[in-house]
């Protein structure tokens, strides 16, 4: 191993990874990098997703279904790989596209002030417009790096990050306590928030890029969103800290409609009835509190936490 490179692990939580599962491996296998270690964390796989990992030289580590938890698990994960220096977090859909991914995203820590850091997001081939829309807006091809100067630009963009592709200093994460526990989701950029508060450096690296795009339906994007609105409203302290003047969801809207008048006509009433049902569902999200725990069940994507809240005492 180049003794120039920092020592790493690549993390990923699993449940069934499916027909793609394959290629993530072998797109690991294939990289001119290679991670000091491999973890898995599965929380109840029904198919063949722990042997083939474990035919790959993957650790494997389980957690029941009921017990995951977006932050709790992959702090968890951290912990157990405490001899390492960068941690690389992926999900089982997130492929590498390229042998140089992790080689280049790692290479992001040569500056000493760096805590984390995050790769480009390719749209799958078969991603609809909507989709692709969203991976290259949010997933430029220029890479940048982002200090606390930069909230009052940004707001809550400047504290963006997404563990579907992410690496943190193992070191500074400990320093700003690991991820959150008890998380629906947005473990990540909590994490990136309190980097930029703590004056560490979050970048974006564009030439290190994954494929990896959703094709939700409106009633799963609606759940998300309330999720995201919920996760707001329960981070409100640390993610208000990085409120700025942005217009962010605007610019996105603009983006959008330009992106499909270009590019799919067709899918344009889709993409107004979907912002529509996605802003709703956000502040649906952000007021989860004042509804009764078993519609705020029912609204979420993650389901399982909300069951958690309800099996307390």
């Amino acid at each position: 191993m180049d003794t120039s490179t920092p020592t790493f692990a690549i993390i990923v939580p699993t449940l069934n990874a499916g027909p793609l599962w394959n290629n993530w491996l072998e797109a690991i296998s294939n990289q001119t990098k290679q991670p000091t270690r491999r973890l898995l964390v599965d929380s109840g796989s029904t198919d063949d997703t722990v042997r083939l990992a474990e035919n790959q030289g993957f650790e494997i580590a389980r957690v029941d279904r009921s017990a995951f938890d977006h932050g709790g698990t992959r702090q968890a994960m951290a912990e157990n790989a405490s001899n390492v220096e960068i941690l690389v977090y992926l999900t089982q859909d997130a492929i590498l596209a390229s042998p140089d991914s992790l080689r280049v995203l790692i290479n992001a820590f040569t500056d000493g002030r760096t805590a984390l850091c995050y790769g480009r997001q390719l749209p799958h081939r078969n991603a609809d417009a909507i989709e692709a829309h969203a991976r290259l807006y949010n997933y430029p091809p220029r890479s940048e790096v982002r200090d606390s100067g930069d909230i009052a630009r940004l707001g809550l963009k400047a504290a963006f990050c997404s563990n579907s592709f992410a690496a943190y200093r193992r070191s500074i994460l400990s320093e700003l306590g690991g991820f959150p526990t008890n998380q629906i989701m947005m473990e990540d950029s909590i994490v990136a928030a309190r980097a930029l508060l703590a004056g560490w450096q979050v970048a974006y690296v564009s030439d290190a890029c994954v494929f990896h795009s959703h094709d939700y339906s409106a009633t799963e994007e609606f759940q998300r969103y309330f999720d995201i609105g919920a996760s707001h409203a329960l981070n409100k302290e640390t993610l208000m800290s990085c409120r700025g003047t942005s217009r962010e969801g605007l610019r996105y809207v603009k983006s959008e409609l330009r992106y499909l008048r270009k590019n799919r006509r067709s899918s344009i009433p889709r993409a107004v009835l979907r912002t529509a049902l996605k802003y709703l569902a956000y502040r649906l999200g952000q007021a989860h509190k004042l509804l009764p725990l078993p519609l705020t069940e029912r609204l979420s994507m993650h389901k399982y936490y909300w069951k958690r809240l309800r099996s307390e005492p």
